[in-house]
């Protein structure tokens, strides 16, 4: 995947932000519950009744919101340098990476850290030094 530096503004990334940090306090406010992806996605897999219409609608917002903003305004071009098995065998570890580690990088990252979690430091500590040695190992070592 390559970044437009010379396109990236500051600004709408910050309101990005903010509005990531409002979202998942207020759903930790009116649900008690995290905003951690993998949770939710997770509890659909094995639902409990009276469980499921929320993780529903919050997965479709998930999916849709991204959708609406295609349809209202220009979206960045995305070029991901990799082929489709790297990216199913990507996506794989990443879902046994969150099962090992209780939680994805939205539930310990943003939702965990802001609590100050001591096992939500660790983990994305974790998840960004895995995400660091291996950039480092495809582009330095193995040269993809």
């Amino acid at each position: 995947m390559t970044i437009d530096w010379n396109a990236f503004a500051p600004w709408p990334a910050l309101a990005g932000g903010v509005l990531i940090g409002i979202a998942a306090g207020m759903f930790v406010l009116l649900n008690g519950r995290v905003a951690g992806v993998s949770g939710v996605v997770g509890g659909l897999l094995r639902p409990v009744r009276r469980d499921v219409a929320w993780r529903i609608a919050f997965v479709l917002g998930l999916i849709g919101a991204p959708a609406v903003y295609s349809l209202l305004g220009a979206h960045p071009h995305v070029r991901i340098d990799a082929g489709y098995g790297a990216v199913a065998v990507a996506g794989l570890l990443v879902g046994v990476g969150t099962r090992y580690s209780s939680g994805c990088t939205s539930g310990h990252g943003v939702c965990g850290l802001s609590r100050l979690s001591p096992r939500s430091m660790v983990a994305t500590l974790a998840f960004v030094g895995a995400g660091g040695v291996t950039v480092f190992a495809l582009r330095h070592v193995l040269g993809v």
